[in-house]
């Protein structure tokens, strides 16, 4: 995730599999609007019970 905009233009894709790799995800857990990615990260650390430096290396692997 060090690109947010490279992000923004995979978002589709990259949510589609956070959600086929972790089930209890849902798409208000995975809204990615401006100026809210913190908010969506804090999100995904509380469901999935990682850190915030997992998380961003949770999505740069998909």
């Amino acid at each position: 995730m060090d690109n947010l905009t490279e992000l923004k233009g995979n978002w589709n894709e990259t949510k589609g599999k956070m959600k086929q790799k972790f089930a209890n995800l849902t798409d208000d857990d995975l809204l990615l609007l401006e100026g809210k990615q913190d908010e969506m990260l804090g999100r995904l650390q509380k469901k999935l019970g990682k850190t915030k430096a997992e998380i961003h290396q949770l999505i740069s692997k998909l």
